[in-house]
């Protein structure tokens, strides 16, 4: 079989002549266009070759090993050789199994179990304040405008830890980042458990938004590039839901047996202190292991080709190119709604059972658990039908179905029958953000992640600061039944993004 030799701008030796080395010493002539015009090659499989490219004066007779170009390069020998001779043309499966699992490295059992460990804890934060608000207003003597700022203090931090999250991360690596949110939140804890006046209460919830939205951005990238991230994510965030089941029960049963409302938090900072250890210990050596940021499209593989040709970018380039991005616009706005319209029921709820349907303090406060089972529950069960019936279409079908039992919570007269209502609100609420992240996530590419899912978290979840804050300017102006059709209209607001997102193949892992 003929031999063939690389002859774009080289001259080839031949060692036609093995007797004589003054022969090997002769460079050939190179063909020229019309010559190389005329050879017809074989194909070699998927690759196709080209004339124009070889030279095949080579002798076909004659097995020695093939002379090298005076550039260093050496003349393939076999249709093995050619295809190892030339650059690897990257191919769809071979990028995307490169993606790391729950399994693949085996640390990543600790991380996952890290991760749902800080979510846990998340949901103890977020859910609590809705069983403690009635205990707030009677210790402070101030009315439903002046406690909402709490929240208005946590969307404070969670926008700045919008605009931090990558440059932290970029400097001082993964597991310090987590070791710091979580350091920052025990901070704002300690303050709370200190029962200062008010104002302080409010800077404290300052602090917890910012380490809040830190562990959250980094813990959904590392959830949602791995394999199957849709079920992990739903997994990790129903673990947010257990701690929004058991963040209610404990509080109503420490503040109606006379405990201080703000003692509470103790058990807060002993999760926080347990997640400082863990995350630290399972990220540690996370960026050494060459796991980081795999592919699980082409396009985010051709995004870093692109990026390593043009140079390593500043954060605030990636910022930049973040927030031009449509994906993260949306899925900022999108988040915003949901995370608003969920803490804004947890937290008013039973604002609006004590006031409407004349619901005992100390029996309805643990009907917010109900409303986290529920979200728990989605979460790990009802996420599982994403991948068969699509996450875009189900979670429009989701967000109907919320948005009827909402009704039914606001207009049936009834304690139990509005707290089954809203228990199921939470059931089918609980699926949509792994969803969300699962989405968002496949439609960035690989070098913008981190920054713009940071963004997404940071700013998005503002909305879970914000909604409250605005239910209760409302609530303190025309009654806590306002809190449903600010809910409806968030959820509303929440299929017209959905229907903006750019479209997106499914794929299969």
């Amino acid at each position: 079989m003929a031999t063939f030799a690389f002859a774009a701008g080289l001259r080839v030796e031949s060692r036609m002549n093995v007797a004589s080395p003054d022969v090997a010493k002769t460079p050939q002539r190179a063909p020229n266009d019309k010559e190389l015009e005329a050879i017809e090659l074989p194909d070699y499989g998927h690759f196709k070759c080209s004339a124009q490219h070889y030279n095949p004066e080579i002798s076909p007779a004659e097995p020695q090993k093939p002379a090298a170009a005076k550039s260093g390069a050496h003349t393939p020998s076999s249709p093995q050789d050619l295809e190892a001779s030339l650059p690897p043309t990257p191919r769809q499966h071979e990028v995307t199994s490169m993606v790391p699992s729950f399994s693949y490295p085996p640390m990543n059992r600790f991380r996952v179990l890290a991760a749902c460990l800080v979510y846990l804890g998340n949901g103890l934060n977020d859910s609590a304040p809705g069983a403690l608000l009635p205990y707030m207003e009677a210790y402070y003597h101030i009315g439903y405008a002046v406690v909402s700022t709490i929240w208005i203090a946590n969307a404070v931090g969670f926008i700045l830890a919008a605009f931090c999250t990558d440059v932290l991360h970029g400097r001082v690596g993964r597991a310090r980042a987590l070791m710091i949110s979580e350091t920052i939140m025990t901070a704002g804890y300690v303050m709370i458990v200190c029962s200062p006046p008010f104002p302080a209460v409010a800077v404290a919830f300052f602090l917890i938004g910012f380490g809040y939205a830190l562990n959250l951005a980094l813990n959904n990238v590392f959830c949602a590039n791995l394999a199957n991230s849709t079920a992990i994510l739903g997994a990790s965030h129903g673990s947010y839901g257990i701690g929004g089941i058991v963040g209610p029960i404990i509080a109503t049963a420490l503040v109606s047996r006379g405990v201080l409302w703000s003692r509470f938090y103790l058990i807060t900072i002993g999760v926080r202190i347990v997640c400082f250890c863990f995350a630290g210990w399972s990220f540690w050596n996370y960026e050494n292991e060459g796991t980081t940021q795999f592919s699980n499209s082409l396009q985010q593989f051709a995004s870093r080709q692109a990026a390593a040709e043009m140079g390593e970018p500043t954060k605030l380039q990636l910022l930049g190119w973040a927030l031009r991005n449509k994906t993260t616009i949306i899925g900022a706005l999108f988040i915003f709604a949901y995370q608003g319209a969920e803490v804004s029921e947890s937290g008013w709820f039973i604002s609006y059972l004590i006031n409407y349907r004349d619901g005992n303090p100390a029996k309805v406060g643990y009907v917010t658990s109900g409303f986290w089972a529920g979200i728990t529950l989605g979460r790990f069960i009802l996420v599982h039908a994403a991948n068969r019936i699509g996450e875009k279409v189900y979670v429009v079908g989701l967000t109907a179905g919320v948005i009827v039992f909402q009704l039914i919570a606001w207009f049936v007269p009834n304690v139990i029958g509005d707290s089954v209502a809203v228990a199921i609100v939470g059931l089918l609420l609980g699926p949509v953000y792994p969803c969300a992240q699962t989405i968002f996530t496949r439609l960035l590419p690989g070098n913008l992640q981190t920054t713009a899912i940071g963004f997404i978290a940071g700013a998005g979840s503002s909305g879970g600061a914000v909604v409250p804050f605005l239910t209760g300017l409302l609530a303190q102006a025309f009654g806590t039944w306002v809190l449903h059709p600010v809910c409806i209209g968030f959820y509303c607001f929440m299929l017209g993004c959905w229907a903006l997102l750019p479209r997106i193949a499914k794929r299969t892992e």
